[in-house]
């Protein structure tokens, strides 16, 4: 029986999540991490009609699973994930919208838990 991912860069990932959620006192990355440590058949798979309908313009967007290009999009909002499809990356974009890796947004300084709104 496994436990946990394999995936060395998710590992080391979800350690960061785990440390940040305690130095920062915000629970939203700890539940970032225990969304990632879910095994791959029970990661989250959100499509750009779902993340349109939930997001409010100018939002950031956590998807702790991969996102995908079905569906449109016509809000500008900052998607953050573990992985994109190539065409919802390009969809956000023609949106004016931003993608970015979980990696990425951790290291902003600025952002408050607040402004986030996990999707999955």
């Amino acid at each position: 029986m496994r436990t946990g991912p394999t995936n060395p860069n998710l590992k080391t990932l979800i350690r960061e999540l785990k440390t940040l959620s305690s130095t920062s006192n915000a629970g939203i990355w700890k539940k970032i991490a225990l969304d990632l440590e879910a095994p791959s058949r029970n990661k989250r798979v959100v499509n750009l009609s779902r993340i349109n309908k939930c997001g409010k313009e100018n939002e950031i967007i956590i998807v702790p699973g991969k996102v995908l290009a079905s569906g449109e999009i016509d809000k500008k909002l900052i998607v953050t994930a573990w992985q994109f499809s190539e065409q919802a990356k390009e969809k956000i974009a023609n949106a004016k919208g931003t993608c970015m890796t979980i990696p990425e947004l951790m290291k902003k300084n600025n952002i408050k838990p607040s402004q986030m709104r996990v999707i999955g």
